[in-house]
């Protein structure tokens, strides 16, 4: 009877220790269970930026070209209001369209803009109302050359009233006239610039009609030399990206450049000039890439608008260029003058007594033979003249 007592109690501790070992293991997968139950947090992935592939970054800014305002007293008499101001806006109201879509959009002032307190004058001796700059200015242009053989028509009085107009005008480049040798240096080394293109601005005569300027005032109107272009472009050259240059050159009323044009722009060429743009024959001449291509010249422009009353003189070349500049990956930097295009303008009139009055720039595809009887055949002979050293250049402008 005691050893079944003893077995009993054998067999309930052993009961209560299974009973235990089964309450502790039943525990300890509870609290195993339990933590892995809790999501630990997952470490934060790291945050590679992808590289973009370096490329090449483009830069390029279009520009647009007219040639001589050349300022009659018909033109001023027929702009002139009742209240004795003038408004030159509705003759170039067509261009306007075209010429205030471009970054840079160029003319050349032939005649001085004294302005009428120095009295207003025609040919020979040329002075302009300076509301010829306020319409030009309203349509978008914001390059003027002022270095023409009429600049001294109206003597020092003049330039100093033209210069302190133009000081006026914000945002415009002009050059050619100064009143001083320090406001010239200036000028001549101003870096302008647009859409993260730089460009320098410079404008000579070669003529100045027997006027010469003042004795140690050549700071008035700035005549051309080899040895004041080479300093001058040698001094801003390597500070921008293009140099522009304006050149009062050739000869009058002919449509071939003369040897005279070719070494100037054999000279600015080799300077570094990228764009030559010319004045001075009232007729225009061919355009085309000289020194590899270096160098883009315009000979010749033309009258933009003028009482020369004949149809050579009435036509005129608009143009258009883009500047290009490609900054490489490795820091360097190429530059050209790309994408030339044509369009020719004439001046329309209506005669009334002898005087030609109602004047209007309008482009040659928008003319009738109401306002230029045989259009079609002039258009196809000017073109040939512009086109004579560039067959490649594409009539027609962005801007049209």
């Amino acid at each position: 009877m005691a050893r079944k007592r003893v077995k009993l109690k054998k067999k309930a501790k052993g009961l209560l220790v299974l009973i235990l070992m089964i309450l502790v293991g039943i525990g300890v997968y509870g609290v195993v269970n339990y933590k892995q139950s809790i999501k630990k947090p997952e470490p934060k992935k790291k945050v590679v930026k992808k590289e973009e592939p370096k490329v090449p970054k483009e830069y390029t800014a279009k520009v647009f070209m007219v040639g001589d305002a050349l300022i009659h007293s018909a033109v001023y008499e027929d702009a002139r209001k009742d209240d004795g101001s003038y408004d030159f806006k509705p003759m170039i109201a067509d261009i306007k369209k075209i010429s205030s879509q471009y970054d840079i959009a160029y003319y050349n002032q032939e005649t001085i803009l004294g302005g009428k307190e120095l009295g207003l004058s025609n040919y020979p001796m040329f002075n302009s109302p300076q509301e010829v700059g306020d319409a030009f200015v309203d349509a978008g242009f914001n390059m003027v050359s002022l270095a023409t053989n009429h600049t001294m028509d109206k003597g020092e009085a003049g330039v100093l009233a033209s210069v302190a107009y133009w000081k006026k005008q914000k945002d415009v480049a002009w050059s050619g006239q100064w009143s001083s040798e320090e406001e010239r240096t200036e000028s001549v080394q101003k870096i302008y610039e647009v859409n993260g293109i730089k460009y320098a601005f410079i404008s000579y005569t070669i003529w100045n009609n027997g006027l010469p300027t003042p004795y140690g005032k050549s700071y008035l109107n700035n005549e051309y030399s080899p040895e004041k272009a080479t300093k001058d472009i040698e001094s801003v050259r390597d500070k921008v990206d293009f140099v522009i240059v304006a050149m009062h050159w050739g000869t009058e009323y002919s449509f071939r450049t003369d040897p005279k044009q070719d070494e100037i722009a054999a000279h600015l060429s080799n300077l570094g000039v990228d764009l030559i743009i010319g004045a001075h024959p009232h007729v225009i001449q061919t355009v085309e890439y000289i020194n590899d291509k270096k160098t883009f010249v315009v000979y010749s422009l033309g009258n933009f608008i003028s009482d020369q009353n004949d149809v050579d003189n009435f036509t005129g070349l608009a143009m258009e260029v883009t500047l290009k500049k490609v900054v490489d990956i490795d820091g360097s930097v190429t530059t050209s003058v790309i994408d030339p295009k044509a369009e020719l303008v004439y001046t329309t009139t209506v005669k009334r007594g002898g005087v030609n009055h109602q004047f209007k720039v309008v482009p040659y595809p928008k003319l009738t033979d109401a306002q230029l009887p045989g259009h079609a055949g002039y258009y196809d002979k000017y073109k040939n003249i512009v086109k004579e050293c560039y067959p490649e250049l594409v009539w027609g402008l962005s801007g049209e």
